[in-house]
């Protein structure tokens, strides 16, 4: 099957043609973060997908205008890092003709949308996502950060990744849409899922404040419609590396996607494509089995519960090296660790087991908690970070 009968609607997307202080937005293409190591671009692959060819075309861009490593993030985006500034317009000049670009900025800002990777041609899941990408334009103005989970098979496996309004399964069959932070959702065909999130949209956004940006912050503040929370959303699924119907599933530790391993991945597995989950995982479409070797192979791997940002001296932020200590420690630990550079925690903004937090050299150690709350033990050396967390 070739790269435009893989997903039908992406041809009429949009197209480029020629607590710690923590930011409100996300880096994007059009509008990169500038780091320790240079610009973050960030590339939103349309449905979740990118053919093989587009991964061939986005390891070529980051070896010639990054650092040779495509981060996958926790929400299924990939990472440009290490950008010369002189070099952005040329890399966004590269990312069009690959077609990977909206022509339109702030529609490449709004197309956040994670998508379940049990798709198949021109099923519910294609036309939901196309129909949400062609809505985008209508959104009232949000928040960046805020994003969209298209999650409609039989189980949900998107449950866990950080989306405010999510199209899903109703138990009992059809679809609901429902804000995040609601147990319940709200019912509707097929061709009321868009007036929803739009109506979703436009309660949400005049009630964003500075210190609540996001759905689940909102309905914990202000009570919802009523109508929104009559049906039980599907069961859930958790995903992890293995086969599947589709292909199989590999992970990425930290996140880190080396090009050379990227291009001998796709050349060894012939893979039609690269569906990119959240987990920091992907899926190799076609694929019975997936080769052992740079990639995570074992669903039991206590590197795919263990988060740590770049760290030290990749971000300008941190003041620790942050990865190799993770890589060492997580056998250990057996997962649901955080390493993080600083206290903004950026790798995983959550509670982890155990989080160490990177302080004018030195580690924090938080037990049971997020990287900014009060350290159970503080000023830890590294060495001495890894014993009393081994």
């Amino acid at each position: 099957m070739d790269d435009a009968a893989q997903f039908h609607c992406r041809a009429t997307w949009g197209r480029r043609v020629t607590a710690p202080v923590v930011k409100g937005w996300c880096p994007g293409a059009y509008r990169p973060m500038m780091s320790g190591d240079g610009l973050i671009v960030r590339v939103r692959p349309r449905g979740g997908r990118l053919s093989a060819r587009e991964a061939r075309g986005l390891a070529d861009v980051a070896d010639r205008y990054g650092n040779g490593v495509l981060d996958l993030t926790s929400r299924a985006n990939l990472q440009n890092r290490g950008v010369r500034e002189e070099a952005h317009d040329a890399l966004l000049n590269d990312l069009a003709a690959l077609g990977l670009l909206d022509e339109d900025p702030l529609l490449e800002a709004r197309r956040n949308i994670l998508v379940a990777p049990f798709w198949t041609e021109a099923d519910e899941t294609c036309r939901l996502v196309h129909a949400l990408t062609q809505a985008l334009p209508q959104l009232p103005e949000l928040p960046a950060k805020v994003g969209f989970a298209v999650d409609t098979g039989p189980r949900r496996v998107l449950a866990d990744a950080s989306a405010d309004i999510r199209i899903e399964r109703a138990a009992e069959g059809g679809l609901l849409v429902r804000a995040d932070g609601l147990g319940l959702g709200r019912y509707v065909t097929e061709a009321e899922v868009i007036p929803a999130v739009l109506d979703m949209s436009a309660w949400l956004a005049p009630r964003i404040t500075p210190d609540t940006r996001r759905m689940a912050a909102v309905v914990a503040r202000e009570t919802p419609p009523d109508e929104w929370q009559t049906a039980e959303p599907a069961t859930t699924q958790k995903l992890a590396p293995g086969p599947t119907p589709h292909g199989a599933i590999l992970g990425a530790a930290f996140g880190q996607i080396e090009t050379q391993a990227l291009l001998d991945l796709l050349e060894v597995t012939r893979c039609t494509g690269l569906r990119f989950l959240p987990g920091r995982m992907f899926l190799l479409e076609g694929v019975t089995e997936a080769p052992e070797g740079t990639f995570l192979t074992d669903p039991g791997s206590a590197y795919l519960t263990t988060n740590a940002c770049p760290g030290a001296p990749l971000c300008a932020h941190a003041s620790v090296e942050t990865r190799a200590l993770a890589r060492a420690l997580a056998p250990r630990v057996g997962g649901d660790l955080h390493v993080s550079g600083c206290a903004k925690g950026c790798a995983h903004p959550g509670k982890a087991a155990l989080t160490l937090v990177g302080r004018d050299g030195r580690f924090d150690l938080v037990r049971d908690g997020c990287s900014w709350d009060e350290p159970a033990v503080a000023g830890l050396s590294p060495e001495n970070a890894a014993r009393l967390t081994g």
